[in-house]
């Protein structure tokens, strides 16, 4: 089932969203070679926690940490850990916070010190795709449309796309209907209606699209273990426009010319 928010919903969703895009801002002050995906993890549960937030993520159907910790490879879902961050990784931190019983979720792919070009091109692709997939979100168009943005720019430029993992609309709960693919037809899916929230997510391979789950249940990677980047979004629909709740201006703010 679909939720329709209120005006009086969004405004308190606006305050989760600000809070996880403030987190990601905080971890931008730490990611650098040396640094293991556990300390970013502490240093974005202290920082929920001393903001009035819950970390959503941690203890989600046993998940044990604040964000995802997408190393290189990693698509999604990778636990935080003792892997010490190297020179030309790349790492996307996936995070939900809880405040006042709303969500606010935003993914941000880092790039830790110098990486390759072709690395590089990725990212900037799958970002960009993202916002490809945000023009396309209007009231009165479906979920195909974002889903064939997404999809049409990425595969252009020589990318895969991870079928099967989506983005999601979202409120009281981290992930609500309707999914949100980043692949499909357009003029198909849900209508897209005031009051919906929704998050995009484009999960970008340089290689296949083939994905495989690890031993442990959780962690989604590349089955050839080529990079993977991932960006995302909150969205809300009022008076016929879309907002974007959630901001990347916090690690902009961050890392400067390193802004991806």
């Amino acid at each position: 089932m679909i939720y329709l928010k209120t005006s009086e919903d969004i405004e308190r969703m606006r305050e989760a969203n600000t809070l996880v895009s403030r987190t990601l801002g905080e971890i931008a002050k730490w990611v650098a070679p040396g640094v293991t995906t556990l300390k970013l993890d502490t240093i974005a549960r202290e920082f929920i926690c001393d903001n009035g937030g819950r970390p959503a993520c941690l203890g989600y159907g046993g998940f044990p940490g604040t964000i995802c910790a997408e190393v290189n490879e990693v698509v999604v879902h990778g636990f935080p850990s003792n892997y010490t961050l190297r020179e030309g990784d790349i790492i996307g931190t996936d995070c939900v916070v809880e405040k006042d019983g709303f969500m606010g979720d935003s993914c941000y792919t880092f790039a830790v010190g110098e990486i390759s070009p072709e690395v590089m091109k990725l990212c900037v692709t799958t970002k960009e795709s993202l916002y490809k997939g945000i023009e396309a979100c209007q009231e009165g168009k479906r979920i195909g449309d974002i889903a064939n943005a997404v999809q049409t720019y990425c595969e252009a430029r020589g990318y895969s796309v991870v079928r099967e993992m989506c983005g999601h609309g979202i409120g009281k709960s981290m992930h609500e209907d309707p999914e949100v693919p980043n692949y499909g037809r357009r003029g198909t899916g849900p209508l897209i209606k005031n009051g919906m929230c929704l998050c995009i997510e484009p999960m970008i391979n340089m290689g296949s699209r083939n994905v495989i789950i690890e031993a442990d249940g959780w962690t989604c990677r590349t089955r050839d273990r080529k990079p993977s980047a991932h960006y995302e979004h909150t969205l809300a629909i009022m008076n016929g426009k879309t907002e974007i709740l959630t901001t990347f201006d916090y690690i902009k703010e961050v890392l400067g010319d390193r802004f991806i």
